[in-house]
């Protein structure tokens, strides 16, 4: 735990930095959606974008008035077509994106209550892979640092269904095996 601290820590002094620019802020949400594989090993969605010909997580820009985690859910359904559990908010990133913008990434552990994999104009393919196995195609190191991020985070064993919000019209209803 305490390296989690000083990650988020070390975490708000590069969000101070960002601010500090004096550029717009781009605030965006996103989730680290896992389950349980066919060999019963935890598994991380990573999804890949042609546009940047990346590999990463599922995420979004946040719209005006929208909160930051439903923002989120929205995100990963639109890239994925995957309803979410919303569970425990995870390290965020900060960043300078592709215009110059200073960019803040907040991340929210996610399981799924519906849905398989769509691929739509910015999300082409997912993988369902083991962390090490994720932690070798994410295409960035600030994406390598949210996944460490999950998998110190002992609480995403508390997301079920009985314990999920019912957050944007996301009523329980029993969560995928996900062994498609």
């Amino acid at each position: 735990m305490v390296v989690v601290s000083s990650a988020v820590a070390a975490q708000s002094v590069e969000h101070s930095a960002l601010l500090a620019a004096g550029a717009p802020l781009v605030r965006a949400a996103g989730g680290v959606v896992w389950r349980v594989g066919a060999r019963g090993v935890v598994e991380v969605l990573v999804v890949h974008r042609p546009k940047y010909r990346d590999w990463t997580f599922p995420k979004g820009k946040v719209d005006p008035g929208e909160a930051d985690h439903e923002a989120a859910l929205r995100e990963v359904e639109e890239e994925t077509g995957l309803r979410c559990w919303l569970g425990p908010e995870l390290a965020s990133t900060a960043y300078v994106d592709r215009k110059e913008r200073p960019k803040i990434v907040r991340y929210w552990v996610m399981a799924v209550a519906d849905g398989t994999f769509r691929p739509c104009a910015e999300v082409d393919r997912a993988l369902w892979l083991p962390p090490p196995d994720a932690r070798r195609v994410l295409s960035y190191d600030r994406d390598r640092s949210v996944l460490t991020s999950f998998e110190l985070d002992g609480r995403r064993d508390r997301l079920t269904p009985a314990a999920a919000p019912a957050t944007r019209g996301h009523e329980p209803r029993p969560v995928m095996s996900g062994r498609d």
